[in-house]
């Protein structure tokens, strides 16, 4: 039986969402498993190198990580172009988890470099700059990808099957309600949970430009492709405290609403906000309407209704109201292990590299993300609707 290693610079996972979901919940939990088992004599195993700017976060990573799951100790450098030129070590892949705007000139050292190239999203602040990376791997025929992780959620796979499955019938609207209260930090508050520079508009912060990138996907991969969008943002709290204890001005929208009208006429709507307080099934809800049946689909569980089972409610605000509208929903069952979907992705990702298989979610399709986002902020300033034109 062959091993294959496969070499990945993992670029900027210091951060909450790179250590969590990428280094320790996919590439060490893959090392732990024992690899990407393609067939009985072959193997998948990644080999990461830690790189970044910060000497002691990076130890830390390594001191704390290796050894265990990764099978010893974890690599790790500052000389990110030393790692690209092999001076550390054969590596094929390079993985960018760095803030938005450093990510250009990240792709571009790699693409230089010739190594196969996979990034966290949005891959850039604006649609010009995201094709320009995409084109730039295309050009060099260098493998790439973009994360798309929530269509990995359990949820929305779920979803997906009950389309499939004909359950809706025709599709009337899609609503989705995301986000939580980011705590400001501020004297009457409590210590901020996401990083400072996500509520600073020059350092690549909003949530427009975060969450639009996955409703792009989310919507055109489960319902279809977006024809046109209306969109308002706002900046909820104007100040906030960041890592060191310092009051700051946040100059970006910490909420965002948007209605997406569907090729096929089918009405979304998608409500962000870090500055709303939780009181659904989870931190993201999304309801889907259709002529035979209802769902509701959070991270990981799905209620639905069918039409049989649907209450026939009367308008009657005298009275206390006689039903009891969570009662009549059924749980979609769990008959298939859900593994994290960060993790399902950068399987599909190593067989891509190492076999040559299909790999769908490119640096092209993530900058259809980053289109909508801006289409997003175009819309709010101009206080229209706007076309989605095919890029």
């Amino acid at each position: 039986m062959e091993t294959r290693r496969i070499g990945i610079i993992m670029n900027g996972v210091t951060g909450r969402m790179g250590t969590n979901q990428h280094l320790v919940r996919s590439i060490l939990a893959i090392i732990k498993q024992g690899g990407v088992r393609i067939n009985p004599e072959l193997t998948l195993m990644p080999a990461p190198i830690l790189t970044g700017r910060n000497e002691d976060k990076l130890r830390e990573l390594a001191e704390k990580y290796g050894g265990g799951a990764s099978g010893g100790p974890l690599k790790y450098t500052t000389d990110i172009q030393g790692a690209l030129d092999g001076k550390h070590g054969d590596y094929e892949v390079f993985f960018d988890a760095s803030g938005t705007l450093q990510r250009a000139k990240f792709v571009e050292m790699a693409v230089k470099a010739r190594k196969s190239i996979y990034c966290e999203k949005p891959t850039a602040v604006t649609t010009a700059e995201a094709l320009r990376l995409a084109k730039l791997c295309e050009d060099a025929r260098v493998k790439n990808g973009v994360v798309q992780d929530k269509l990995f959620l359990p949820g929305l796979r779920k979803l997906r099957m009950l389309r499939e499955l004909g359950f809706f019938g025709r599709i009337l609207s899609v609503r989705g309600e995301f986000g939580y209260w980011v705590f400001t930090g501020l004297d009457y508050d409590q210590p901020a949970q996401r990083p400072s520079w996500n509520y600073r508009a020059e350092d690549g912060g909003g949530i427009m430009i975060d969450m639009f990138c996955h409703w792009e996907y989310v919507i055109t991969n489960l319902f279809g492709p977006i024809k046109s969008l209306v969109a308002y943002g706002n900046t909820d709290l104007p100040e906030r405290r960041d890592e060191s204890g310092k009051p700051y001005k946040a100059t970006s929208d910490d909420s965002a609403y948007a209605i997406f009208v569907l090729q096929d006429g089918t009405v979304c709507q998608f409500n962000s906000s870090w500055c709303t307080r939780v009181r659904r099934d989870d931190l993201l809800t999304v309801q889907v309407d259709g002529e035979k049946g209802s769902a509701v689909a959070g991270l990981r569980e799905v209620m639905v209704q069918s039409g049989a089972e649907t209450p026939k409610p009367v308008w009657n605000p005298d009275i206390a109201q006689p039903i009891n509208f969570f009662e009549g929903w059924q749980a979609v069952p769990n008959n298939i292990e859900y593994d994290n979907g960060f993790k399902l992705q950068w399987e599909q990702f190593l067989r891509h590299v190492a076999l040559d298989e299909p790999f769908r979610w490119s640096l092209r399709e993530g900058a259809r993300g980053v289109q909508l986002a801006e289409l997003g902020m175009q819309s709010w300033k101009e206080r229209k609707w706007v076309d989605v034109p095919a890029v």
